[in-house]
């Protein structure tokens, strides 16, 4: 049965009119990058939870949760409201297998999300642990709009400290981006796209983690068993781990 603890918002910063960070502060836990936990509000006397990826490194002491507002949700426009000071509620303990140390070894690691499915990978790449696994990593990220793009800064600052073995590449669906990929990602990985953009060959070197839509999800996964990319299982190793984000 989870436990809760009581943390304090102290900032709830808009990247858009949707997307939002929740950053708090709450008694230290461990988890390891790539985990969730749920996160509580009380309302009309009954605890409204879900399911949230870790998108601060786990020697932060602050809790940053990116979510996007859904029209007619139960939670997120609860959490989209609230203002520094305000009492949040943190599952424990943290739960969740789609961390690095159920991805086998290979040459290259291909961190692909959509949406707020990039928070994992944001956990991971303030580790250690991929950069020293991995000799080439690339983060693609698709959204529908570039205002969708969250964590330049720390992104580009990552770009900057791993030249040549570093590659972030986003993926906008709706507009043009400069330097980003106009399409959704099976279809660019199915024409070669995604693998020309990066620079990179996704063959049976390459380890490959899906996080986000579920629509995604599931045709990537067709389009990589086609490339002889099977699914990575605990009972037989293979090439791509998925994460169903909702």
């Amino acid at each position: 049965m989870a436990q809760w603890l009581t943390g304090e918002v102290i900032e709830n910063y808009a990247w858009n009119a949707e997307l939002f960070s929740i950053r708090v502060k709450a008694q230290p836990f461990e988890f390891i990058a790539g985990q969730f936990v749920r996160l509580g509000l009380q309302h009309e006397g009954a605890r409204i939870q879900r399911a949230y990826s870790l998108v601060n490194s786990p020697d932060d002491s602050v809790l940053d949760f990116l979510v996007s507002r859904v029209e007619g949700g139960k939670l997120s426009p609860l959490l989209h409201d609230l203002k520094p000071g305000q009492h949040i509620e943190v599952s424990q303990p943290p739960s969740g297998f789609f961390t690095l140390n159920e991805v086998p070894d290979g040459d290259s690691l291909w961190l692909i999300s959509t949406g707020t499915g990039i928070g994992p990978y944001l956990s991971m790449l303030h580790t250690s642990i991929p950069w020293e696994r991995f000799k080439r990593i690339h983060l693609i990220h698709a959204v529908r709009y570039a205002g969708d793009l969250t964590y330049q800064q720390q992104i580009q600052g990552w770009v900057a400290d791993h030249p040549g073995s570093f590659t972030y590449q986003p993926v906008v669906s709706r507009e043009d981006y400069p330097g980003g990929l106009r399409g959704r990602i099976p279809g660019l990985i199915e024409s070669g796209e995604l693998e020309a953009a990066v620079g990179d060959k996704l063959d049976t070197n390459a380890q490959v983690m899906l996080c986000g839509n579920p629509e995604m999800i599931r045709h990537a996964k067709e389009v990589l068993t086609e490339k002889g990319l099977p699914k990575n299982l605990r009972r037989k190793p293979g090439n791509v781990t998925v994460e169903q984000y909702w």
